[in-house]
Order: structure tokens, then C-alpha cells, then sequence
């Protein structure tokens, strides 16, 4: 079994379903358990803006626990400081999914807090995160502004009181988080990677990736994605702090990773860039790119040096000869980065010696 599996498309409820059942998510639950899904809804923003969970991959995730028999599901979310999770729940839909299915949503601001001891820290935790068989952890791929990226481990700063998610910032972010999820077990991750912000958390500059992945070791998960976006998992100090603790295991070259779907790439949506997005595709000459490809470069040339020629990126530059690539199909170029796609990290080295 693979311990990361990704899938490449547009149509999010069948991709979903297809990846979960390729994942090792079946050996590890019965019909009989409480499932608690714990999405991102860190503001009352749609998922467009590449901030917050969609709800398509989570209704996808409902329907394959209904099809394995699962009865007693839940969806477990508090917004951050200052934000409402109701409202949040609403704008991305999850109030629709909640009828559809018959499944209640929570807003853990409104749940019994209860404390736990993680090593040096006594957590403030809210109740459901805890008193719960099996927690699902369905968190957006994106950047952050202080903790460089987050995903599956930051995810789980939900699952705490408003007081504790204050004090987090008065503890510098990376600690607390490591040691977040020692106390608070996530059992599976299923990522949306779709349109992950650039930037920031809150979202507003979205790359679209159309991809989704899953496994069941958060860090690995975690420090897998680190690269997509541009980062080495030592770069990341909370994943580093969460290895040395016991967390998981960092991703390296002995985990396998399958990829679904491979030939389906979706091809990047004209009209889709905004903000700092389209200020950094104007370094790119695009024809026909896989929307994954694509989203990996936008990530180098944000973290990376911008050359001073425009960078060929798609499926229409095979066999066509230029001056510098990314991806497999720039291959006749004078210098290119290979990979299908290439990491975003993988790219920034080559950029860099360019």
C-alpha cells in the first residue's frame, strides 16, 4: 500500500472516492465507529478564494463511509479568533451537505472544553476532537504567512479554544503545534489541494491545482506537500519539532507515492489567476500546461529568483525547441527542470542556478 496517494481532476466526488479506495482507509475503520471529519473553515470564505475545505471532497468522503456502512458521522470545526464557524459553514456550503446527508455540523466554539497534558503544555481542547473513534483530517494545502505553510498538523489548531489558539501566537506557532498533535490523534488525512492559497491562510491569491491526495501519517502528509509548494520539510519548524516528538515520520525517498488518474491532468482554467497570481504568470509563456505543473512553477517564482526570460510550461512545447522549461514537456529546451510534475522545490534549485 502506498503511503501517499494523489489524484489529478476536476470532478472532485469521483476523484475522492476512487483515491479512498486506494488508500489503506478501509483496513482501518468499521461499520460501527464514530467518524468526526475536521475541515477547514478558518473564516467565512468560499473555497474559491483558496482558503477553506470544499465541500465536494467532503461530501465525497460521507458518501464512500455510507457505502462502507458507517452510520455515526460527524463534520467538527471552529473558525479562528474573531470569526464565525455557523457563517463559514454556510458561504462553503457544508449546511446543504448537512441535509443532504443527514449529518450534523458542529461548531466546536459551542462544545465543552477540556484540558490535556502533551508533554511541556496543557492543552485547552474542545471536547468532540477527543471523544471521537476516528478523526478524519480534510485540511486545504496552502502557504502561511508565519509558519511558512499549512495542512494536515495546523489544521488541528481548530480543535482548541479561542483562549489557546491566542496563547499559540504568544508561543511562537511551532511548538504548540507539534505538540497539538501528540494530545489530538489524527487518524487519516484526506488533503484538498485544489486551489490553495499562495500566500496566506486567509486566501485571496489562489493557484488552482485540481488535486487531491491522502494518507495516513500527517507529518509524512505534510512534509510531502511542504515540497509542492516550495519547501523542504526542515525548512517547516513545526513538522521538524513534531518528527523529534513522534508525531510520524518525514517524507523521504523510501515512501511510495502512487498517483491516480495520471494521464487526466486537468489543464489550467483561463481567466482563473488574481492578485499576486497573475503578476507571477507574466514570467510564463503557458500552452496547454496540467494545471499541477503550472501551480508548482507559480510556487517557485514566488520563493525562488525570476529569470530573465519567460519560462515555457505545457503539453504544447513538446518537441518544440526554447530557451528554459518546466516539466517533462519542455524537454527540448536549452535548460529545463524535469518531472511530471516537478516539486516546487525541485524547481526553485534550478531557478536559482540558472
Amino acid at each position: 500500500m502506498a503511503d501517499i496517494i494523489v489524484d489529478y481532476r476536476q470532478d472532485i466526488l469521483s476523484g475522492v472516492q476512487d483515491l479512498l479506495e486506494a488508500s489503506c482507509l478501509k483496513s482501518m475503520i468499521h461499520s460501527g465507529m464514530k467518524i468526526s471529519i475536521k475541515p477547514n473553515m478558518v473564516l467565512a470564505s468560499p473555497p474559491s478564494s483558496g482558503a477553506t475545505t470544499h465541500a465536494e471532497v467532503v461530501e465525497g468522503l460521507i458518501l464512500y463511509l455510507k457505502d462502507f456502512g458507517v452510520k455515526d458521522i460527524e463534520i467538527i470545526e471552529s473558525a479562528w479568533v474573531g470569526d464565525d464557524t455557523k457563517k463559514a459553514y454556510h458561504i462553503c456550503g457544508y449546511d446543504k451537505l448537512s441535509k443532504k446527508y443527514n449529518i450534523p455540523l458542529y461548531d466546536l466554539k459551542d462544545d465543552r472544553i477540556v484540558k490535556i497534558d502533551a508533554g511541556e503544555y496543557r492543552f485547552e481542547v474542545f471536547r468532540k476532537s477527543i471523544e471521537t473513534d476516528f478523526l478524519i483530517n480534510v485540511p486545504v494545502l496552502k502557504a502561511h504567512c508565519q509558519t511558512k505553510m499549512t495542512c494536515c498538523l495546523k489544521n488541528m489548531k481548530g480543535c482548541i479554544s479561542d483562549s489557546e489558539k491566542r496563547r499559540f501566537h504568544a508561543l511562537g506557532l511551532h511548538r504548540p503545534i507539534a505538540y497539538l498533535n501528540k494530545a489530538v490523534k489524527t487518524h487519516f488525512c484526506l488533503v484538498d489541494g485544489i486551489c490553495g492559497d499562495l500566500t496566506f491562510e486567509e486566501g485571496g491569491n489562489p493557484v488552482q491545482r485540481d488535486m487531491i491526495l491522502t494518507g495516513a501519517d500527517p507529518l509524512a502528509v505534510d512534509s510531502y506537500c511542504a515540497g509542492l509548494i516550495g519547501y523542504k520539510a526542515d525548512e517547516i519548524e513545526y513538522l521538524r519539532i513534531a518528527h523529534t516528538i513522534g508525531v510520524g515520520r518525514l517524507f523521504d525517498g523510501s515512501m511510495a507515492i502512487l498517483e491516480l488518474n495520471k494521464s487526466e491532468k486537468p489543464v489550467i482554467r483561463r481567466g482563473a489567476s488574481v492578485g499576486t497570481v497573475r503578476r507571477l504568470a507574466a514570467h510564463i509563456n503557458e500552452d496547454s500546461a496540467c494545471s499541477s505543473c503550472y501551480a508548482s512553477l507559480i510556487h517557485a517564482l514566488y520563493r525562488g529568483k525570476i529569470p530573465k526570460e519567460k519560462i515555457n510550461v505545457g503539453q504544447g512545447f513538446r518537441g518544440i525547441k526554447g530557451k528554459i522549461g518546466c516539466g517533462n514537456c519542455t524537454s527540448k529546451c536549452e535548460k529545463y527542470v524535469p518531472g511530471c510534475p516537478p516539486k516546487a522545490t525541485e524547481i526553485i534549485e534550478f531557478l536559482n542556478k540558472l
